[in-house]
């Protein structure tokens, strides 16, 4: 398991770290919560970070977890003076036990530091020059294992690279505001080269390149009114333009769908009626007869729409205004004859933008795509809709990016940790190239397991299914060798049509599904509210709409429609393996209800002598603490559980992940979790049901670790997850994570648990 958990604890590591930057609001903070994560993640008492000052000469204590923390900002060590300083004079670890008997021991009354009598120390450098040292200290007299120092050093590198960055962001903030700007001579920090941005992560993953910037040429913003205008010949002219729109946006619909899908095609059949909605051209027609040319009548109403649709609460639903922008400015294009021609990619590329719209997705070479940068938009939109389909690494709403950048930046978008480097310095680069390295070697040792059963190194055959979104998701899944969808979410399809699709569409796309896999597939219904909505179906205003009309709620007040999803669900199931799936139950009165609505698309099929799959399995997410409560009447109702631990944890620890300041709370590892999810898997076998785990705890070492141990045996995951959980699988027995489990179910500690889980894959990599 060397190589596997070595990978892990490495990418975990910098995820964590990263994580922390993001959140963090300066340098001090950055290194306050790093040395705090890396004692603890190092199971070490005191963790320190020295840097050196400008000059390059003297050591001095910034950051401390363990030590007195009036000793930070006062101890300092010149170059030869103290332990600490001997990494940075040799240039590799240096490793002491006993270390207050030590030529060079140093005595700091005001550490504290006495207590301790084992002395690691890892230099820190920018390239070949020397930034910096972190170190750890124990009470036990001990020498390090190679493992322990090999771990520090890796995370050293990761750490070098942070305080870089730190040290930029901070250094930038200084310069925008110099009266803030304290530091006294020691600590005095230069400006450094290069510029990092952040954003919210749209979809995951890591590149570099050079830069394409798409410039609107064609803006409504530049559009002045005009006077004696000839009425009849702008409205001419208008008509002319939305013919010419429409043909265009039936080509973008054709080229989308032989591309991507007929799913991410969908939402120009929306712009299509938006075309040849009367009330939209009378609107503009009524604005250039009252003297107004047809662009600035175009830029009246575009601008109405978009301002009606800003107003709205739901962020999908707000984001709409994007589509409206979209018809907007290809109007404008076809009535002034400005093409824009800025779109076009001749070579890779990393795309920046004010925002992206469906129509430049369509058009743009995604074979040149290789990320995407925006400093407007939200995760909902159409086009980034499309870039999850094609597996782009996005970044949205990155203020100031367009500003930042010049014709021949180099960037490194990281989509992992949300960030954006700009000209970044010589340590950044390096340390991504060696990350990418990395990643190479892990995809190729990865590859061979794709195709390969998931059985444990205890010969323990693992159920991986894929979770998928959009028909686009299938040959991912095919491809990472998923046995089968343990979880298909409808909502997506239904989220880029203009209206609820009919049966027959329904019908197709689960046939389409049903029968590009070899193992079953479950269907969950409609799952809409909270953060998901429909833009011709709007919610209701509420409060608390993840605690309101959501997801089953709608479907049984909504019978039509559910059982309008229901029939295409069961005619598919005709042609393949497949699973019924009803999302948020908390009581057996709604099994009860949607058991009716089954009843009754059967019956209707039956009288119209249409052939469906009889007696298909049903089952229920597992994601409110009722169901939890509950799971043991539910088993008599149903045939499988699904759980579904990513509302599971919000709403038992009610903390909102998407929330910043309550997301700390968010922690699959809990140990009210697990207690639950044990309960949960322990009645279902009791009574001989399935279980399977939908949630993004799947996907994670050791959550995967102990949920192995607890007794689960399928799973559910996004695609590309499955050959490395395939890789881990291999290398631990059922029977030792069932060893690691009992004890952590014994725990009533977050961070203990946490912390052991660590301890037993480091001790596992070096048997």
């Amino acid at each position: 398991m060397n190589e596997q958990t070595s990978v892990h604890s490495g990418l975990s590591t910098l995820e964590d770290i990263s994580s922390l930057i993001l959140q963090s609001h300066n340098l001090d903070e950055t290194l306050n919560n790093v040395v705090t994560l890396v004692a603890r993640r190092m199971r070490s008492e005191v963790c320190s970070i020295y840097l050196l000052d400008d000059a390059g000469q003297t050591l001095w204590l910034r950051a401390s977890e363990g030590l007195t923390q009036g000793a930070i900002g006062r101890v300092k060590m010149k170059l030869g003076e103290g332990l600490a300083t001997m990494a940075i004079e040799h240039g590799h670890p240096v490793s002491i036990t006993d270390p207050e008997n030590h030529p060079r021991y140093l005595y700091f009354q005001e550490t504290g530091e006495e207590r301790f009598h084992s002395f690691l120390a890892i230099p820190l450098f920018d390239r070949r020059t020397p930034i910096g040292v972190i170190t750890l200290q124990s009470a036990e007299e001990r020498a390090f294992s190679p493992t322990e120092i090999s771990t520090l050093s890796t995370i050293g590198f990761q750490i070098s690279a942070v305080v870089i960055n730190a040290k930029l962001l901070n250094s930038i903030k200084n310069k925008q505001n110099p009266s803030r700007n304290t530091a006294t001579d020691e600590n005095t920090e230069q400006p450094l080269p290069g510029i990092a941005l952040r954003g919210t992560v749209a979809y995951p993953g890591v590149i570099s390149g050079a830069i394409h910037v798409l410039d609107d040429k064609c803006g409504l913003a530049d559009i002045f009114d005009e006077h004696d205008i000839d009425i009849k010949n702008e409205v001419t002219r208008l008509d002319a333009a939305l013919e010419e729109t429409r043909i265009q946006t039936l080509f973008l619909k054709k080229r989308v769908a032989e591309r991507l899908s007929e799913e991410d095609a969908a939402i120009f059949h929306t712009h299509l009626m938006i075309l040849e909605d009367r009330s939209f051209i009378n609107q503009m027609t009524n604005e250039i007869n009252r003297g107004h040319s047809a662009p600035y009548a175009l830029k009246k109403v575009i601008g109405q729409y978009t301002e009606a649709f800003t107003k709205i609460d739901d962020a999908y639903l707000r984001e709409r205004a994007t589509d409206i922008l979209d018809i907007g400015r290809r109007l404008l294009s076809n009535i002034t004859g400005e093409k824009n021609k800025t779109i076009q990619i001749k070579r890779p590329g990393i795309l920046f933008a004010r925002e992206v719209l469906p129509s430049d997705m369509a058009i743009l070479d995604h074979e040149k795509l290789l990320g995407i940068v925006t400093e407007a938009g939200e995760q909902n939109s159409h086009a980034v809709i499309m870039a999850k389909s094609l597996g782009i690494p996005a970044l949205v709403a990155v203020k100031g990016a367009l500003k930042a950048i010049k014709h021949n930046s180099h960037v490194i978008l990281d989509a992992n940790s949300g960030c954006l480097f700009i000209n970044p310095a010589e340590a950044i680069i390096d340390e991504y190239r060696r990350l990418e390295d990395d990643s190479s070697k892990e995809v190729h040792r990865l590859n061979k397991y794709r195709r390969r059963p998931a059985i444990s190194k205890d010969g323990v055959t693992i159920t991986l299914r894929a979770n998928i979104g959009l028909l686009s998701d299938v040959a991912i899944a095919q491809r990472n060798g998923a046995n089968g969808v343990g979880l298909y979410r409808t909502e997506f399809p239904y989220m880029t049509r203009s209206n609820f699709p009919n049966r027959n569409d329904q019908y197709l796309l689960c046939r389409k599904i049903i029968e590009s896999f070899d193992g079953p597939v479950t269907i969950r219904t409609l799952d809409i509210g909270g953060d998901k909505a429909l833009p011709y179906f709007p919610p209701p205003a509420e409060d608390n709409p993840f605690m309101g009309w959501r997801s089953v709620r709608v479907s049984l007040d909504n019978r039509d429609i559910f059982r309008t999803q229901i029939e295409a669900i069961i005619m598919a199931g005709v042609h393949g393996a497949v699973k019924l799936l009803f999302p948020m139950i908390s009581g057996i009165e709604e099994v009860h209800a949607c058991k009716e609505v089954i009843k009754e698309a059967e019956d209707n099929l039956r009288s119209e002598k249409i052939p469906f799959a009889e007696n298909i399995p049903i089952g229920v997410m597992i994601e409110v603490p009722a169901a939890v409560q509950m799971c043991k009447f539910l088993a008599e109702e149903v045939d499988f559980f699904a759980l579904g631990t990513n509302d599971l944890v919000q709403y038992m620890l009610a903390a909102d992940r998407n929330n910043p300041l309550v997301n700390k709370y968010y922690n699959p590892l809990h140990p009210s979790i697990l207690q639950a999810i044990k309960y949960v898997n322990d009645t279902a076998k009791r009574l001989g049901k399935g279980v399977c785990l939908c949630g993004e705890m799947a996907a994670d070492p050791l959550s995967f670790t102990v949920l192995l141990g607890i007794g689960i045996r399928e799973f559910s995951m996004v695609s590309p997850f499955i050959p490395r959980t395939k890789a881990f699988l291999s290398d631990i027995s059922c029977a030792r994570a069932t060893q690691i489990a009992d004890e952590v179910l014994k725990m009533g500690s977050t961070v203990k648990i946490h912390d052991y889980l660590i301890s037993m894959l480091q001790q596992h990599e070096q048997t």
